[in-house]
């Protein structure tokens, strides 16, 4: 009876230590994604390699009374809804309006109208915005651009004031450096930051975020 009662003590002392290692496993499994998706959405995108003037080889036009923003989008990036959630906030804060380009790259490998989803229209909302298509991301290589959000700020004599992203981390709205950027230097005050984070999808990458 007694070498029953301790191989069954045994059995059971195995089947705990089994189960608290499976608990264990499972609970590493999970802080470890939930450190994944953290970073993903906290990790910043590649910034942009732009120079300090106006690009000599751009299809835009500098406004000569005021300053010129340009935003460079993926129009398939669900991150960039926020941060044109964060520039309409700015325009709306701000003491005057800029000459506003949102440029939407457009792969020529994609059909006629995909660039032209929601993100487009809610663009197009703006106040002063002139929506572009870029053809194969043309103007996005000559701002340097890599990542879906970048935002740049030039003063009427093609100085740039501010390069970065105006959102805080991917997705989120909210308070953040380079929305309160915006809005100072629109408002002739001195900005905080010249650059910040940009957060967002590649825009050259194929698939979305």
């Amino acid at each position: 009876m007694h070498m029953s009662a301790a191989k069954e003590h045994g059995g059971q002392s195995r089947s705990s230590w089994l189960l608290g290692g499976l608990v264990m496993l499972w609970f590493a499994a999970a802080v470890g994604g939930l450190f994944v998706v953290w970073a993903y959405d906290n990790g910043p995108g590649v910034p942009a390699s732009t120079e300090s003037e106006w690009p000599a080889n751009t299809a835009l036009e500098l406004a000569t009374d005021r300053p010129t923003l340009v935003l460079l989008a993926h129009p398939q990036c669900t991150c960039t809804r926020a941060t044109l959630g964060e520039l309409a906030e700015a325009l709306a804060r701000a003491k005057s309006l800029p000459k506003t380009y949102v440029v939407f790259l457009k792969p020529s490998s994609m059909p006629d109208g995909w660039e032209q989803t929601d993100l487009w229209k809610t663009a197009a909302a703006l106040p002063n915005a002139t929506v572009v298509r870029d053809d194969d991301g043309k103007e996005a290589e000559r701002f340097g651009a890599a990542t879906s959000g970048q935002t740049m700020l030039y003063d009427a004599r093609g100085a740039l004031l501010f390069s970065g992203g105006i959102t805080g981390s991917r997705g989120h709205a909210g308070d953040n450096a380079g929305r309160s950027s915006l809005v100072s230097l629109l408002s002739r005050q001195p900005a905080t930051h010249a650059s910040t984070n940009v957060f967002g999808c590649s825009l050259f990458a194929s698939a979305k975020s």
